[in-house]
């Protein structure tokens, strides 16, 4: 008998980080439902995968949005019978003094990067109850765990992903579920490696090892975390920032 392919669904997909976790898990034999909100930019993103030989499941929705979720999540049952993985790696930043920041920029960074974590989890908590097995990840920041200026929104939702990566932990944690949370640091995605250099440089200067980190190091954490061999594992914070950041 065949062993089942287990289905993982991937937030944020089509960004720099979300594409590496896609095909990391890809690698790893699981079936991988990658989430999207642009569906100009999700198309050319899939042309572009199976260029490179990958064949991943699109679905739309704004995280933010709980009836949207719901849609895709019901979708992704009927098509695949449910979610085994969910990588909450979907985030977004507006960031600005608090003396300055508008309410709007507040509750898109909140809706996004937090709510969305709440909306997603709500919709597959059960059926992974039902079936008493699941991996969730929480995909939160280094500047969750400690101050940076101009981000209070940002700071404040990362940090609320590990309030809620706990309390879900032991909630679930007789039922073969597991969360955790993974905390990077400074990674050279495509948006970080388009500021100037000399920005560049000088947060360089900060981290310990010397260098940022590669997409490819987190997908290989949420690799590891999403195994069913990690089944020991809940409730943690893994923090994977160069050393930037210790405590």
């Amino acid at each position: 008998m065949s062993q089942k392919k287990y289905v993982a669904l991937v937030t944020g997909a089509t960004g720099g980080l979300g594409t590496h976790i896609c095909k990391r898990l890809a690698d790893d034999g699981y079936v991988v439902c990658a989430n999207y909100r642009s569906k100009e930019k999700a198309e050319e993103w899939s042309r572009k995968m199976h260029e490179d030989g990958y064949l991943f499941h699109l679905y739309q929705a704004d995280v933010a949005d709980y009836d949207e979720v719901a849609a895709m999540i019901d979708a992704i049952t009927a098509d695949h019978g449910g979610v085994d993985v969910l990588v909450n790696n979907a985030g977004i930043t507006r960031d600005g003094a608090f003396k300055k920041m508008s309410k709007e920029n507040w509750a898109a960074v909140i809706g996004t990067n937090l709510t969305s974590v709440f909306n997603c989890c709500r919709h597959v908590i059960n059926p992974m109850l039902e079936r008493n097995y699941g991996r969730i990840i929480n995909i939160s920041s280094v500047n969750g765990q400690r101050a940076q200026f101009g981000q209070v929104n940002y700071a404040a939702a990362k940090a609320g992903m590990h309030g809620i990566t706990k309390t879900l932990a032991i909630e679930t944690a007789s039922k073969g579920i597991t969360v955790n949370t993974i905390s990077p640091g400074y990674v050279a995605t495509d948006m970080v490696m388009a500021v100037a250099p000399e920005v560049r440089n000088k947060i360089i200067e900060g981290i310990p090892v010397g260098r940022m980190g590669g997409t490819g190091e987190i997908a290989h954490l949420v690799s590891f975390l999403a195994s069913p061999q990690s089944g020991f594992i809940t409730g943690a914070n893994y923090a994977i920032n160069g050393g930037q950041h210790v405590y």
